[in-house]
């Protein structure tokens, strides 16, 4: 008799918009969640949510419905994708400062939000060569896997290295259409609101990432891989787990060719180990 694997439902979602009771809302997500088996992390603060959750379908359902519930939350939407295992090893609900830390005062995307472009609209953008200046906001280490053709990297190990590195950008830039993106949204929406704030004219935002832009329009015009924050690892344009990995020492993100390496002996070193 032949046995069917489960199929895991894999969300990523965030919502900036004023939340209260945090504490209680903690405890109550942290029991629905526990209770239907769901594991991930999601972030509660002052100023939204944000979160990254893997199940089975009704019981991410049944999460969505509570989030839903929320004032606030209504229009929440999920990037969805699946796995044929449980990328997340725990269940965590944290109180944060903010859902994404960025460590600037006065970034209020629920109320000041930076224009959205639709994947699809960038994506018809790149078709007819329209002069667009993409911005990948995102870690080095991330976007080694993989980024749009012709994007410019900051140059950062971690998102709160933004605002200094912005001001690298040449004066030029701030004339140019600019869209800022980065894995599902959250990054590149403050980071859009940061630009708007520093004199740059026509700055958008990618509405929903990669992931977004990877449901809608496939692999058009991105080269390679979409790193993401669990056992995975990395997509590809089709939303299905790739071929990279992470090295158990250093955390570096390791492509195939590297995990071909000598050095490369997995729960041991790599070839970016010192």
């Amino acid at each position: 008799m032949q046995f069917l694997m489960p199929v895991f439902t894999n969300i990523a979602a965030y919502k900036f918009a004023p939340l209260e009771e945090l504490p209680e809302l903690r405890e109550h997500l942290l029991a629905k969640c526990i209770a239907w088996e769901l594991k991930g992390t999601i972030l509660l603060s002052l100023e939204g949510i944000n979160l990254f959750i893997a199940g089975l379908k009704p019981e991410i359902d049944l999460l969505l419905a509570e989030v839903h519930a929320i004032s606030g939350l209504e229009d929440l939407t999920p990037k969805y994708s699946e796995s044929d295992h449980q990328p997340f090893t725990r269940m965590l609900v944290r109180l944060k400062k903010e859902i994404i830390a960025f460590g600037v005062e006065g970034i209020d995307p629920a109320r000041n939000p930076a224009p959205r472009l639709s994947a699809r609209t960038l994506a018809k953008w790149l078709d007819e060569g329209r002069p667009v200046t993409l911005l990948d906001t995102r870690n080095d280490y991330e976007i080694k896997l993989g980024t749009f053709k012709d994007a410019i990297p900051m140059g950062i190990e971690h998102f709160r290295e933004f605002p200094e590195a912005s001001t690298k950008l040449p004066e030029e830039m701030k004339k140019q259409t600019v869209v800022t993106f980065c894995t599902g949204g959250i990054r590149c929406e403050k980071a859009a609101s940061f630009l708007e704030q520093r004199g740059f004219e026509q700055v958008f935002q990618l509405d929903g990432g990669i992931l977004k832009y990877f449901e809608e329009c496939g692999g058009t015009h991105y080269e390679g891989e979409c790193f993401v924050f669990d056992k995975r690892v990395s997509l590809d344009p089709n939303l299905k787990q790739a071929d990279a990995a992470v090295c158990f020492c250093c955390q570096a993100t390791l492509t195939p060719q590297e995990q071909r390496d000598p050095r490369y002996v997995p729960s041991q070193s790599c070839p970016h180990c010192s």
